[in-house]
């Protein structure tokens, strides 16, 4: 189903985080990425800043909807840890976009074994956030954004929030990627060298950090990404903001409008390429509250946060342009 474009009459706030030769194409088109809000009523406290998280969505909501966005993408991690009720509080605050609306689920998206609640099953989620279920493939304007689902299911990865694309996902990607022109892959989990990132991180500064769950058997994946000359894949899932290449295919990992820096993306496609800007969705104040939490949690998320500062220092992380 092809989404209209709209006219992009707003503002480019943010800061410059990469400009990019690909993908580009004739049609300007605007597309909102947020990653991680991880939605929660109940719940408060956290690196997460979970009594945040309604606030932090709902000026992400109200910013994009000033900005001529053509199509707002979430790559994950909607809710808390999949709990029905806090699905029903983000669409709500997501009700207010004026841009159509498409998520994959992340880790905390579906079922895991010791939940003790009523969890959203899969066929809902994608019911309520893919066109006709996932994977999925929709045009917007100049761009081909193509979802795909590494979280698991009812059934499948429910003991572990590793990532995984399974076989019957790399297979439709492998007849479809050839009959798009302009593809923007979304998947919740990284490519193998963002973790490297985390590794290299911890082995430099900080020991005692772990690494979050990672990508199960990326190869598959990355040969079909790689012989279809896939230009960029989005991501999430570590709440920072990094670029890396592998194979020649670039990922960009989105940061979280939940944890330090509050933030989402905004990709403007063009003839000339892509640019990405971050747009924060705290103020000052909530700057520092988001640092200070993060950096204080854990050692694995003063890692985390000592990477996404580094990483905000050296914007734009890449310049192709």
């Amino acid at each position: 189903m092809a989404v209209d474009p709209v006219d992009h009459s707003g503002s480019t706030p943010g800061n410059v985080m990469a400009r990019l030769r690909r993908p580009h194409s004739d049609d300007r088109t605007r597309i909102a990425v947020v990653a991680d809000p991880h939605v929660s009523t109940r719940e408060e406290g956290t690196s997460k800043l979970f009594e945040h998280t309604e606030a932090h969505l709902e000026r992400a909501v109200a910013d994009i909807n000033d900005r001529g966005v053509d199509y707002t993408l979430c790559v994950g991690d909607i809710t808390k840890d999949g709990e029905r009720w806090n699905f029903d509080a983000a669409d709500e605050i997501l009700a207010d976009l004026e841009s159509p609306f498409r998520s994959i689920p992340g880790n905390h998206d579906v079922e895991k074994d010791g939940y003790d609640h009523e969890n959203l099953p899969l066929a809902e989620f994608e019911e309520r956030y893919t066109p006709g279920g996932l994977p999925f493939h929709e045009r917007v304007g100049g761009v081909d954004v193509v979802g795909l689902n590494s979280a698991g299911g009812d059934d499948w990865l429910t003991d572990s929030h590793d990532g995984l694309v399974t076989d019957d996902q790399v297979e439709w990607l492998d007849g479809t990627l050839p009959e798009l022109d302009t593809p923007l892959v979304a998947v919740h989990h990284n490519l193998p060298t963002m973790a490297d990132q985390l590794v290299q991180h911890r082995d430099t500064n900080e020991p005692e950090m772990a690494i979050p769950p990672t990508m199960r058997d990326p190869e598959p994946l990355l040969d079909t990404l790689a012989a279809h000359d896939a230009p960029l894949v989005v991501t999430g899932h570590l709440h920072l903001p990094s670029t890396t290449t592998e194979r020649g295919v670039r990922e960009i990992m989105s940061p979280t409008t939940c944890s330090f820096p509050q933030s989402y993306l905004l990709f403007d496609v063009g003839p000339d390429g892509t640019e990405i800007r971050l747009i924060p969705v705290a103020d000052h104040e909530g700057m520092m509250l988001g640092h200070f939490e993060r950096h204080q949690d854990s050692y694995t998320g003063k890692g985390l946060t000592d990477m996404a500062a580094i990483r905000l220092a050296q914007f734009p992380l890449v310049d192709e342009s």
